[in-house]
């Protein structure tokens, strides 16, 4: 597959753009790896975002009921139908997956797995948008820059965590499953990348006003260097001395900043900042 693929993009005349961060995979071995990292079966809903070459399209075609790939360039269409000639359970939708809206694709897909390699610009956006709005899906596994895949995947206290980190484990854990170095690409990054699976437990934390603790999230990291209690104050017309009570109520340090808190210590502070806001 790694030269056929190399052909027919030659055969294509295809131009790689670098606006789209098109960097494709072509090693099968490393696409069944990804395919079998996601535990797809034949019984499963596969959503891909940036089919690319299709080569990561193909693998997943292999196992998956059904195959639904979102790409926003156009002219990848003739290789694409090259690539997936034979296979009767794909369907490549050329349009920007950020301008869909969500509820839309969970309601044409039901419960789906998602595949993606995705370049850093759209990472997060991606991943905050089906984390935040989809009801169907239920694990995503996603292609990103080392770094990021650090970032996902991060604990609390180390200069990894941020934001990001709290709302996936809100939602459920993430985990390094494979690392790529630059060379499996075509053509090579400057960086390499990893593959991180994220697994949706909708069970880990119910009942959640998940709204309020994003607000509470986004204050603990809007200034990595203050301490969280100022930027509480800042964030929720707080003075002083309220927002050291919603710390010491919270079972937080006065002297704590964002990233030292884990995802039940924001849980916990969202709770308090509520009540002290309803009692204004």
């Amino acid at each position: 597959m790694e030269n056929g693929l190399k052909q027919l993009i030659r055969k294509h005349g295809f131009s790689f753009k670098k606006a789209f961060g098109q960097n494709f995979l072509t090693d099968e071995n490393l696409l069944d790896e990804i395919v079998e990292s996601a535990g797809v079966t034949d019984s499963d809903t596969v959503l891909e975002i940036g089919c690319g070459a299709g080569a990561l399209t193909r693998a997943l075609a292999k196992k998956a009921k059904r195959v639904i790939g979102y790409e926003i360039d156009k002219t990848l269409k003739p290789l694409l139908d090259d690539v997936l000639d034979g296979f009767n359970n794909v369907e490549i939708v050329f349009k920007d997956v950020m301008k869909e809206k969500i509820a839309d694709i969970d309601a044409n897909l039901g419960k789906f797995i998602l595949v993606a390699n995705l370049p850093y610009y759209i990472t997060t956006p991606i991943i905050m948008q089906f984390l935040e709005v989809s009801n169907k899906v239920s694990s995503m596994v996603i292609m990103v820059q080392e770094e990021v895949a650090y970032r996902l995947c991060a604990k609390e206290g180390t200069a990894d965590y941020g934001a990001i980190t709290v709302a996936i484990d809100l939602r459920g854990d993430a985990e390094i499953v494979k690392s790529v170095p630059r060379e499996m690409f075509t053509p090579p990054p400057n960086v390499d990348s990893a593959v991180v699976k994220i697994t949706i437990d909708n069970d880990k934390f119910k009942d959640l006003d998940l709204k309020s603790i994003r607000n509470v999230v986004k204050a603990g990291f809007g200034n990595r260097r203050k301490m969280l209690v100022n930027n509480l104050m800042m964030a929720f017309k707080l003075n002083r001395s309220q927002a050291e009570a919603v710390l010491n109520s919270s079972n937080v340090s006065l002297t704590a900043r964002g990233e030292e808190l884990s995802s039940e210590d924001y849980i916990r502070l969202s709770e308090t900042i509520k009540k002290v806001q309803n009692e204004k």
